[in-house]
């Protein structure tokens, strides 16, 4: 830390202790080293999902805000401190990056269930142990990162020697989305890092909250003044003036296809490079030969989990006539066994979604598989809580029925517990559908058949396939969409292609 920073104090006592003490001091914004206010002074509500009060306030940045965060980048992005840190050092320090989050696993989680809904049991298990993960896989990387010696043939018969070699990027914007909030900002941050790239991180300004903790657990780590800035605020202020700010040389978004072109649209200005993680509408396709006991608890689990607020999640459910009804009963059966109630209650399987308005779009997409002729056979309303839970975002799991392709629940992304099944007798014609959608970020598919199951992987559109399964990730497996699910991969050995640039050296041995 820089001697001018206010570095915060340290958080002691249990988790909801830290926790507690977190949300009471005054949240600030890192730049350069130090946690500073924004230029306006304005502040940004978060709050409790749960109950729909405020949790505390946080700076609400703009493109002055920003400004200064690219310039402390920019700076950081020079200096010999962070430029020429050998690679054995700098994978070190992202080793330390993950003890420190690993041993601050219980406080982040309860952070992340508080901001954003989530049971904390999926905070722990998933957001934060993701998070430990990736630091340590991508922490191997920067001792890798070869090039490469090409025989060439040039002209006149000259003896020459043509190498590649690696260089990070350099000042990136990582702009991430609400639904898990610290696993995103990790599942950039690590790859910039590793890249030896300086980082401007925008979190989303309903989930500000574990960001902002992970920002000063990684200062704590030792990462020098600037590599790493926080500045919260508005997608519409904060984040647009981040993708068009002229001095930030890549910008990578997770968040929905609208915004992401937005995003395109900002970043031409500089023709800074541009990577996204966009929406879906991932369709989960059961076989004949299919389980359908496990398929039915698979099914829900695809849809059910983190509220529905997972771009993979499997929305789009594809059941062969022979199981149809057997699948959809024991899917509705099991939505409606779902323990729905405040993150912080260990008897919830599933919190409330993340904001009043999201709420709001949610409900208004039930409404309209009613409208549009779906048979609705589980959920669809709010759950029977008690009255201190009367102001929160809650929403049963819901399920319709006999959905058709012209319907909005079938084609548009929810992004929420609301499962639109359909059944299915063609091959051809089920892969025909699967593939009508202007998104491919991901697909499952149900079968004893493995044969059959791959022959029908290939012919899919998606990034991901997932077979007898559904939304495994790994920080070695790449990860990302097709048509208008996104650019680039996130994750494994691809990642580290949108971080760094290849420079060809060509030398006349004579």
């Amino acid at each position: 830390m820089s001697p001018t920073a206010q570095q915060p104090q340290p958080l002691r006592g249990a988790p909801e202790d830290k926790v507690q003490g977190f949300l009471s001091a005054p949240r600030a914004m890192l730049i350069g080293g130090a946690w500073v206010p924004s230029v306006s002074g304005r502040l940004l509500d978060t709050a409790d999902p749960a109950t729909g009060s405020i949790l505390t306030q946080v700076p609400d940045g703009d493109e002055q805000d920003v400004d200064r965060a690219v310039t402390a980048a920019r700076r950081a992005f020079e200096d010999t401190a962070w430029r020429h840190m050998s690679p054995m050092d700098r994978g070190m320090l992202l080793h330390r990056i993950a003890d420190l989050i690993e041993s601050h696993a219980d406080e982040l989680a309860l952070l992340e269930s508080r901001d954003n809904g989530k049971p904390v049991s999926v905070a722990r298990a998933v957001d934060v142990g993701t998070s430990v993960k990736l630091f340590r896989y991508f922490a191997g990387w920067p001792t890798k990162l070869e090039g490469s010696t090409i025989p060439v043939s040039p002209r006149g018969g000259l003896r020459v020697l043509n190498y590649t070699t690696h260089h990070p990027v350099g000042v990136v914007g990582l702009i991430v989305p609400w639904n898990f909030p610290v696993s995103m900002a990790c599942w950039k941050l690590a790859p910039a890092l590793a890249a030896g790239c300086t980082v401007i991180l925008k979190p989303a300004d309903e989930t500000p909250l574990s960001t902002l903790r992970l920002a000063e657990i990684l200062t704590e780590a030792g990462l020098p003044d600037g590599v790493l800035n926080v500045v919260t605020g508005r997608g519409a202020t904060a984040g647009a003036a981040l993708a068009a700010h002229g001095g930030v040389d890549k910008i990578a978004f997770t968040g929905s296809t609208e915004t992401g072109r937005s995003i395109v649209r900002a970043a031409a200005g500089n023709l800074k490079k541009v990577s996204l993680e966009l929406g879906g509408k991932s369709p989960n396709i059961v076989l004949p030969d299919a389980d359908p006991e496990a398929v039915a608890e698979a099914a829900a689990e695809a849809i059910f989990f983190n509220q529905g607020q997972v771009c993979t999640a499997g929305s789009r459910l594809y059941v062969h006539d022979a199981l149809y009804d057997e699948v959809l009963d024991a899917v509705s059966a099991r939505a409606e066994q779902i323990v729905v109630g405040p993150g912080d209650d260990p008897a919830s399987e599933m919190g409330p979604l993340v904001s009043a308005r999201h709420h709001a779009r949610v409900t208004e997409f039930v409404q309209a598989g009613l409208h549009q002729g779906a048979r609705l056979t589980a959920g669809g309303g709010r759950p029977d809580l008690d009255e201190a839970y009367a102001g929160g975002y809650f929403l049963r799991p819901t399920v319709f029925a006999d959905a058709d392709h012209g319907m909005r629940i079938v084609r548009e992304e929810i992004f929420g517990p609301v499962l639109a099944a359909m059944r299915w007798r063609d091959v051809d014609d089920l892969v025909a559908k699967a593939n009508d959608s202007p998104f491919g970020l991901s697909a499952g598919i149900w079968t004893s058949d493995l044969g059959h199951a791959h022959r029908i992987a290939d012919e899919l559109q998606a990034g991901t396939v997932w077979i007898n399964c559904f939304n495994l990730t790994d920080p070695g497996s790449p990860f990302g969409g097709v048509k208008q699910s996104g650019w680039g991969r996130e994750m494994g050995r691809k990642v580290l292609d949108l971080y760094t640039e290849v420079k060809s050296v060509w030398v006349n041995l004579g």
